[in-house]
């Protein structure tokens, strides 16, 4: 009985998300001795007692080629690990763009991240671009996408509210809209139109099309549509 209490408060994070959808911060409350890792950069603000630690993968292990393929996906060279003390405590999480957060617990099976979207996790949880079938895949908006597994919780985040879509067959997302999806789905990338013509023209370009059974989780907004149409905006006043 005592291991399977100290499993659960190892790998399982109380997490509530607030403000959301459109300022969503994640409040993780830490039982004492608890910890958990975080993206560099997302913490808002923290009780006293907690222990900060920075490295390149997981606490006590360096891993500067884990560090380096996290940058090329689009996500922090260094992560932050989080550790309670006696009294326990509560650290805030911020989203990179401002949208929502989801919460979802892994009981040893994996999802597919967008590189960017990924705010925390439980120390057992492994982040990695190298997963069997999509090491070198690049979408059309640039972003490579991360393998996460393990056991214990995750946060993500979105641009815009997330939308989870149950796939039980075949279903079609572009490519900017994906937030992540389980492993369990296969997918294909392909032109959005009938012609490579009316797909650059409608400005859609290449969609994602899953096979199989799974969750989808899409955001209601693109960055690349929205950075697009912003630059415009900011050269126009120079």
């Amino acid at each position: 009985m005592e291991a399977q209490i100290t499993d659960t408060i190892t790998n399982k994070l109380d997490v509530t998300i607030r403000m959301r959808p459109g300022s969503s911060a994640a409040e993780i409350n830490l039982m004492p001795g608890q910890e958990f890792t975080a993206e560099a950069g997302a913490m808002i603000a923290m009780s006293p007692f907690i222990q900060m630690t920075t490295t390149t993968h997981k606490k006590n292990s360096g891993g500067i080629m884990k560090g380096l393929k996290r940058m090329i996906s689009g996500e922090s060279f260094f992560l932050n690990h989080y550790s309670a003390g006696s009294q326990g405590g509560t650290v805030w999480l911020g989203a990179t763009h401002a949208g929502d957060m989801m919460v979802k617990e892994l009981n040893g099976e994996g999802i597919i991240v967008q590189g960017g979207s990924y705010v925390a996790s439980s120390p057992e949880i492994d982040i990695d671009m190298n997963w069997q079938g999509f090491k070198s895949l690049i979408s059309k908006e640039g972003l490579f996408w991360l393998g996460i597994r393990g056991k214990g919780t995750v946060i993500v985040n979105s641009f815009g509210a997330i939308y989870p879509v149950q796939v039980n067959g075949e279903y079609i997302v572009d490519t900017g809209h994906i937030v992540a999806f389980e492993e369990s789905l296969n997918f294909s990338l392909s032109k959005a139109g009938k012609s490579w013509i009316s797909s650059i023209l409608g400005g859609e370009g290449l969609v994602c099309k899953f096979k199989g059974q799974g969750t989808v989780w899409i955001q209601s907004h693109n960055t690349t549509s929205f950075g697009n149409i912003l630059g415009v905006r900011l050269k126009a006043r120079k």
